[in-house]
């Protein structure tokens, strides 16, 4: 594609929807640009695009667009650098930022600094469709932001460019440099507290503490004295008066994880330091003033709690002021992959080893699993996968015999996936191994085949993973 401004098609009749409306498009997949812009002009746009943010039009011609539309990994330059040639001149133009390589960090520092929405890569024309005419129709109310803080990056660790993982970074930019008080909903397991501290690393508290408590590890009494702090002599084993955790966590961030386990009395409690910003030390009768934002975080469905009279309506109303949701893991299983290796290279790091191969049958078999325990259970299954592993390489057969049983209600593993005839055999012989307790002989005859044979299958798996040539027939493993 040429350097240059590739100018839309102006003599192409406008169409309803986009009503002759001015799009840039940068993009440098010249397959990509071609198909959004050939249907963008079909739907009445004129679109302008180029591959490079070097080779964007004038300052007087780039504020006349009514929305950009960029990827953010160009030949020359990046999306970020579009958004802010773009904002420099019109900051209300709205920008959507396109990419194939989703993370957490740039996802948040796109909305923090401006952008419109971020997108993960493939993108569907009708998608780019809806977005544009949003972005247009709101684009009076739309206004760039100012750049985000820099603070310590405490959400490195989360992992994923599922759309839904997505729609949480978008969700914690938006909040983070605000005092909203948030609520994270999501299954055990999940990384809610890794939300929780990314929210709390993008915000102007993050040189402040992060404190974190789970609520349903203490009982009532001491849950209160942690929380609230309690004054000399207020109970038994008072010996000397005690900060509590808002004390502990002035200017900064409190989380409250598995805040729906506490107590009516605690509802109460709560809903007073944050309509208040005060506390009362137990035993203690004069008030304290709390500068804290609260994030809590829940595997219930406090809705359903509020409503069977287990959570107080009031409590639920000012918690979840911003509700963050987290996806399960089997919601996302294309952030599989990236997981996997994320875990290996971390308890690499920890355990002194070098990092394994992944093998496809190793992946093959968790993508057929329904993981109830989510993220921290896959830390834990790659965690094990790496003590097990032979030849440092990680197979199937390193992984929990269990996890190969029946896929689970309504899953269609081959529509689901399409695997080759490969990865089926693969998947075949992992639960045939696994009904036979990993005893290969026994599974060997189930399946027609010697021992051997099945062992050169292992063997040339093996192989491929570390990119060797597979065995000699008459190998064995």
């Amino acid at each position: 594609m040429s350097d240059s401004v590739v100018t839309s098609e102006a003599s192409r009749p406008a169409r309803q929807g986009g009503e002759g409306l001015r799009i840039l498009l940068a993009e440098d997949d010249d397959t990509l640009a071609e198909l959004l812009a050939r249907f963008l002009r079909h739907e009445g746009y004129q679109v302008d695009v180029v591959d490079r943010a070097s080779a964007l039009p004038p300052p007087a011609r780039l504020g006349g667009y009514d929305a950009v539309l960029s990827d953010v990994h160009l030949a020359e330059g990046t999306g970020h650098d579009v958004m802010r040639a773009v904002h420099a001149v019109s900051p209300r133009t709205p920008v959507i930022l396109v990419t194939g390589f989703a993370d957490v960090e740039d996802a948040m520092s796109a909305v923090a600094g401006g952008a419109y929405d971020y997108l993960p890569k493939p993108v569907e024309p009708a998608q780019v469709k809806r977005m544009l005419a949003d972005a247009i129709a709101r684009r009076g109310l739309v206004a760039s932001a100012g750049p985000a803080p820099q603070g310590k990056r405490s959400d490195a660790q989360i992992v994923g460019s599922a759309p839904a993982m997505v729609d949480v970074y978008k969700t914690v930019a938006q909040v983070a440099r605000t005092r909203a008080t948030v609520l994270i909903v999501g299954e055990s397991g999940t990384g809610k507290e890794l939300v929780a501290r990314a929210i709390h690393a993008r915000s102007e508290r993050s040189a402040r503490p992060f404190v974190a408590v789970n609520c349903a590890a203490l009982p009532e009494s001491l849950l209160e004295s942690e929380l609230f702090g309690h004054e000399k002599g207020s109970f038994t084993g008072a010996s000397a008066q005690k900060r509590g955790l808002f004390e502990e966590a002035s200017g900064g961030t409190l989380f409250l994880d598995e805040i729906g386990e506490i107590s009516p009395k605690m509802q109460v409690q709560l809903l007073r330091v944050l309509q208040e910003g005060e506390i009362r030390r137990v035993g203690g009768s004069e008030p304290i003033a709390v500068d804290v934002r609260v994030v809590a975080a829940t595997n219930r469905d406090l809705k359903a709690d509020v409503a069977a009279g287990r959570f107080r309506e009031d409590a639920y109303f000012r918690l979840q002021v911003v509700t963050v949701r987290v996806p399960p893991l089997r919601e996302r299983k294309q952030d599989l992959e990236p997981l996997v290796r994320h875990f290996l290279a971390l308890h690499a790091e920890r355990l002194g080893r070098p990092v394994p191969h992944v093998a496809p049958s190793f992946l093959a078999r968790l993508a057929d699993y329904r993981f109830p325990g989510n993220v921290r259970e896959l830390s834990h299954l790659t965690e094990r996968a790496m003590l097990l592993a032979r030849e440092g390489v990680l197979t199937a057969a390193d992984l929990p015999a269990e996890l190969a049983g029946e896929p689970a209600p309504g899953a269609d593993t081959i529509a689901g996936d399409w695997p080759t005839l490969q990865v089926l055999e693969r998947r075949y012989i992992d639960r045939v191994l696994a009904k036979m307790g990993g005893n290969k002989t026994h599974a060997a005859d189930v399946l027609g085949i010697d021992r051997r044979t099945l062992n050169r299958i292992f063997a040339r798996e093996r192989a491929a993973a570390l990119g060797l040539p597979p065995p000699a027939e008459g190998d064995d493993d």
